[in-house]
């Protein structure tokens, strides 16, 4: 354990994101990673339908994904997030294929999207904190030569984002302006989760 974390045990993270396990490694957090395992298309389907914006969907697969963990880990502290993309009034999924990872960048090529992570905490299957926050990202405008050699060398790592773009890697060439908190963007909102885990008693304060 760290000198900061006060918890009795670590952190349970209900998410396989390495971006996400990255920001809360470099925060000194202890944590262990526990990810969900459920169908998030299934889930998010019917608010999706319902109308619902880009925000209340990132914050319900949040809270579906600490419900799960903490179900099954009883007295253990644990944080789900996750991400929308949400372009001209629709919520952009994550890229089926190359293909359509290239139609979502070229999409994007020269707009403003915006970014909400939502992230749940949750101890013995009730929720203790969760927030939603924003980032507004502008693509410059991208040649097809670019494109094409970005969806080349990038791979199937498009797929595991919204988007088709990792911001903490080559992703980061696609944008000219940045708005928002870099952990939002990487999909964990950290400083309103750091507040709760001090006002919690989890950390130091």
């Amino acid at each position: 354990m760290t000198e900061l974390w006060r918890g009795a045990a670590p952190l349970l993270l209900a998410s396989k994101s390495t971006a996400r396990q990255r920001l809360l490694a470099a925060a000194s957090v202890p944590f262990e990673v526990c990810a969900a395992v459920i169908d998030e298309r299934a889930i998010e389907a019917p608010i999706v339908a319902s109308g619902a914006g880009a925000g209340t969907v990132a914050l319900y697969l949040s809270r579906a994904k600490a419900l799960h963990v903490s179900a099954k880990r009883p007295g253990r502290l644990v944080t789900g997030a996750d991400q929308t993309l949400c372009f001209d009034g629709r919520v952009l999924g994550k890229p089926a294929d190359r293909a359509a990872a290239a139609a979502q960048i070229t999409a994007l090529s020269g707009q403003t999207h915006e970014l909400f992570s939502g992230c749940c905490v949750a101890r013995e299957n009730a929720i203790l904190f969760e927030t939603v926050c924003v980032a507004r990202l502008t693509c410059r405008k991208l040649s097809p030569a670019f494109i094409e050699t970005y969806v080349a060398q990038t791979g199937d790592s498009l797929l595991r984002s919204a988007g088709a773009y990792q911001l903490e890697g080559l992703g980061i060439h696609l944008f000219e302006v940045i708005e928002g908190d870099y952990s939002t963007i990487l999909g964990l909102p950290l400083l309103p989760l750091l507040k709760f885990l001090r006002e919690e008693g989890s950390l130091l304060a």
